[in-house]
């Protein structure tokens, strides 16, 4: 299983809708990935401010998620909800 985690880190001048976000940016996401799970983190205390985590079934699931054609518009996107530049991190789910 592949989790792709994507991080919103903290800073100075940062702004975030976590509210867009959870209902309309995620969703427009997994629409278009077809993750087979998807959850939202928002932020107490740390260095980020939000973060998603989708799982896909293999590497190839989420390459072609990725490949979707609304990927252009989920990219766009982001600017309706958030000045920070997100930080991405794939990883191989190893154990539960």
């Amino acid at each position: 299983m592949i989790r792709v985690s994507v991080y919103y880190p903290s800073g100075e001048g940062s702004t975030f809708d976590h509210d867009y976000y959870r209902t309309t940016h995620v969703p427009l996401a997994a629409k278009a990935w077809n993750p087979t799970s998807t959850t939202v983190d928002k932020g107490i205390d740390g260095p980020y401010v939000a973060a998603v985590h989708m799982t896909f079934d293999s590497m190839e699931a989420f390459q072609a998620g990725v490949s979707s054609p609304l990927t252009g518009e989920v990219m766009a996107d982001v600017a309706n909800y958030t000045n920070i530049t997100p930080v991405m991190q794939v990883a191989e789910v190893v154990a539960h």
